[in-house]
Parts: structure tokens; C-alpha cells; sequence
């Protein structure tokens, strides 16, 4: 099977890691997006295969106990996440670079398990107090989510030092920059 490379995202909810993520697949056809698996549920206009693969809690534990997950993790209670084996073979197959959007967790276990070939880049937000704004401000999560969510993000930020790059997210144009630099170095080194 023909291996390629991999560019992790990861940060707290809010901290702006998708809106980067989905600029850099608009500009760098070299990239592709790779599909989480998820058993919650679609959220606004998000779509089964598009944005993540909506299973049932009952399919993901039957794809743990087949070990069809490179990663997984249960981020929330009762609510899995995870990347699937096929869907990062299906993107090298096409010679592409993977591009991940994904916790803090399973970031941190697909650089351990793919190390050179994976850049790991932690999305900082400004601080805590603008990532809870942000939260809020979607009006998607109910309270109790909410607190969930701002207790994990205050967890989170623990991790940023064992990646391979911070990049502080106080400017979201300076951001997204620096991220598409970033990305376009790693991609133009020789695979290891």
C-alpha cells in the first residue's frame, strides 16, 4: 500500500481549527479532508460522508472490536469519534496529503502512531475567556454541553506543548497564513 503524509489539527472546540482547515483545502488541491467517524448527531446543514460519517453507537463499537480505527476516542460521554483505517489508505491511494481536523486526543495519538510522516499543528485560542465566548456565540450546545465543552477546552490547552507547532489563533487571517506556510514546508520535504 503507497504511504504518504499527514497534517493534524487539533485544538479545543472554537478555538478556529476548522474554519483554518477548510481554507487550506480551498487553496491546496494537494490536501484532502479525512472523514471522521462520529455517532452524534448532524448538526445545522452537516452531511453523512461530507463532513462525518453519522453511525450509530452500536456500528462504532463494532468497528473498535474489528480494529478499523487507526484512532478513537469517546470525547464526549457516550458520544465516539474516531478515524478510520480505509478512509486514510483511500486518500493516499489518490497521492494526496491527509488533512485532519480532530481533538486534542486523537491528535496526539495519530502523531504518536504515524510520527515523520505526520505534522501536528495545536490551534491556540487568544484565551479561555474568547474560546467560552465563541462557544456560546455558535447557539448550538445546551448548557450543560456548553460546561462540558469549556471544561474539556480548559484541559486541552494542557496538550499544546506536545505537538509539533503552537499556532496562536489572535488573528484569523494571520492564522490561516501561517497555517497554509506551515503546510506547504512540510509537504515539499522528502518523505521520510
Amino acid at each position: 500500500m503507497k504511504e504518504g503524509k499527514l497534517v493534524i489539527f487539533s485544538a479545543p472546540s472554537g478555538a478556529g481549527k476548522t474554519t483554518i482547515v477548510h481554507r487550506l483545502l480551498r487553496k491546496m488541491p494537494e490536501l484532502e479532508f479525512s472523514i471522521s467517524a462520529t455517532t452524534r448527531q448532524p448538526r445545522g446543514d452537516e452531511q453523512h460522508g461530507k463532513d462525518y460519517y453519522f453511525i450509530s453507537k452500536e456500528e462504532f463499537l463494532h468497528r473498535i472490536a474489528k480494529k478499523q480505527f487507526v484512532e478513537f476516542e469517546e470525547v464526549y460521554t457516550g458520544t465516539f469519534y474516531g478515524t478510520l483505517r480505509t478512509e486514510i489508505e483511500r486518500i493516499w491511494q489518490t497521492g494526496k496529503t491527509v488533512i485532519f481536523d480532530i481533538d486534542v486526543e486523537g491528535g496526539m495519538h495519530l502523531k504518536r502512531k504515524y510520527q515523520h510522516q505526520a505534522l501536528a499543528i495545536f490551534v491556540q485560542p487568544p484565551s479561555l475567556e474568547v474560546l467560552i465566548e465563541r462557544l456560546t456565540g455558535r447557539g448550538t450546545d445546551s448548557t450543560e454541553k456548553l460546561q462540558e465543552r469549556f471544561a474539556k477546552a480548559e484541559k486541552e490547552l494542557n496538550y499544546a506543548p506536545q505537538f509539533d507547532i503552537i499556532l496562536k489563533n489572535y488573528d484569523l487571517e494571520t492564522a490561516c497564513k501561517e497555517a497554509e506556510d506551515l503546510v506547504k514546508n512540510f509537504i515539499s520535504l522528502p518523505a521520510p
